[in-house]
């Protein structure tokens, strides 16, 4: 488990064994539904009615699979070859395992009748079958249309009709002490509802690439990631994620993913299959946790300021650095909208795409200054960036043989059959290579292949650096572009 201040839980569900060490566990928030005049109770019932039909509960399943490991050759190898400073032991051999059969549970909600549903990326990420309940007792088997780790959200899709939906919501009018409900499945227990009130917006906890959690006290478990926070009109305004809690059970508060990130995510998502991030190009963090941080090393600073966003360093080839924002800047405003918090700024950037024009409002040696930029994706420019498919590469493969894994002294990889026109043929990569690595990954598969294409198509440098061996045993790399 990552820990934080306390643990930080991925509420997934009745996790196996293998899948509850992960390092979070999410959760699940909803709301009521009509307000009530000062000091009278809140009435939530209309708001469950309209969330419960619209949450549906989600079955993970990741098959056995067989798999290659290094162990000791002799236990006592080990203890002698370290104790009397023989290098690292007395060596590996190779040995086939099996891995267990995993389950998970969550929750996810209908977004269209038509079959969409938002739910959390840890929730289906991995997953070889996924199948979804909805309240009335319908199953569905579901495919992932995309996911967005940076996020936490994925977008997956049943085949109905006229199914269930819950009207989305503007997370940005939520108040804090604002009466909520959670609607998820935790514990297998399935159309749970909890109240509470929202304690607080655009949390960051550092689990997440971005991140501006509301946070809730409604009670959320185990499996009640991916479900829905709606409000008292009956509205989504946040996906579940997280559970702050010393116990991994509620005890504590939970935290969820505001409709105002959602939206961007899944329009992205079914459209271009990645999600379009702009970026200014900055790392930073909250101009107060970094002046505490410097004041509890015994330095004296003075930014002009307690608010805004401390800029730690700059992309030479950002937005930032055209503005003329440098190392020790301190971003406050954002299109005319004051920002105390990363968490603030990235809830405004994660609407925006790439080209999109914003002004920027920032302190330069305590001087305030406004600069109108140009954002930019990950790979420095304005173009739409799309996740890249094998198709690319320009050739066939399969697993590598058993008895070429035996003449080459292998135990996996991934062999190359044919190679047409393509990234490969431009790399000098032919027919007969075996490979072993991408981008520091092990290549077991085809889909561990894809799976480095598809990250390496939308990162900063969309290389795939490729290691192997050739049938003659000679090994080699190369750098395959899959832009």
């Amino acid at each position: 488990m990552r820990n934080y201040s306390m643990k930080m839980l991925c509420a997934a569900g009745m996790i196996a064994a293998s899948l509850a060490a992960a390092p979070v566990m999410c959760v699940n928030a909803a709301t009521p539904s009509v307000a009530a005049l000062p000091g009278q109770p809140v009435d939530l019932t209309y708001a469950a009615e309209k969330a419960v039909p619209a949450v549906v509960h989600i079955k993970y399943v990741q098959n056995s699979k067989v798999q290659t490991v290094d162990v000791p050759s002799s236990p006592f190898d080990d203890f002698f070859g370290d104790m009397f400073g023989f290098g690292q032991g007395g060596g590996t051999q190779k040995r086939k395992v099996q891995t267990p059969k995993q389950e998970a549970t969550g929750s996810g909600v209908i977004i269209s009748a038509d079959g969409y549903i938002v739910t959390n990326n840890h929730v289906v990420n991995g997953a070889d079958e996924l199948t979804v309940t909805l309240n009335d007792g319908r199953e569905f088997s579901a495919r992932i249309v995309g996911t967005d780790p940076t996020t936490d959200l994925a977008l997956i899709k049943v085949n109905g009709k006229d199914l269930p939906t819950l009207p989305i919501g503007d997370s940005d009018k939520l108040k804090v002490g604002e009466w909520v409900i959670a609607v998820g499945n935790p514990f297998n227990l399935n159309s749970t509802v909890t109240a509470g009130i929202v304690s607080a917006k655009a949390r960051s906890l550092g689990a997440n690439g971005i991140e501006s959690f509301i946070q809730t006290d409604a009670a959320i478990n185990p499996g009640n990631s991916g479900g829905a926070l709606v409000n008292t009109k009956g509205e989504l305004v946040g996906i579940n994620a997280m559970l702050y809690s010393r116990t991994g059970e509620y005890s504590g508060y939970g935290f969820a993913i505001p409709t105002t990130i959602m939206n961007k995510v899944v329009s992205d998502l079914k459209k271009y299959g990645t999600v379009q991030r702009a970026l200014i190009g900055i790392e930073g963090s909250d101009a107060h946790k970094w002046i505490d941080a410097q004041k509890d090393q015994g330095k004296d600073v003075d930014l002009g300021t307690m608010e805004g966003i401390y800029v730690a360093k700059v992309d030479p080839d950002g937005a930032a650095a055209s503005a003329g924002i440098e190392k020790g800047d301190v971003i406050i405003g954002i299109d005319g909208t004051k920002v105390n918090k990363m968490a603030e700024l990235q809830e405004i950037l994660v609407n925006k795409h790439p080209g999109d024009k914003v002004t920027l409002t920032f302190l330069h040696n305590k001087k305030k200054m406004e600069k109108t930029v140009t954002l930019k994706n990950a790979q420095g420019n304005t173009k739409v960036l799309k996740t890249a498919d094998l198709d690319v590469l320009g050739a066939t493969f399969a697993p590598v043989s058993n008895s070429k894994k035996e003449q080459l002294g292998i135990n996996y990889g991934l062999e190359v059959l044919k190679v047409a026109k393509g990234a490969f043929k431009d790399a000098g990569i032919d027919k007969g290579f075996v490979i072993m690595q991408a981008n520091g990954q092990t290549i077991r598969s085809i889909d561990d292949l894809q799976a480095a294409v598809k990250a390496a198509s939308t990162s900063k440098d969309p290389v795939l650096y490729i290691k192997g061996i050739w049938p003659t045993g000679k090994k080699d790399y190369f750098a395959v572009q899959v832009e």
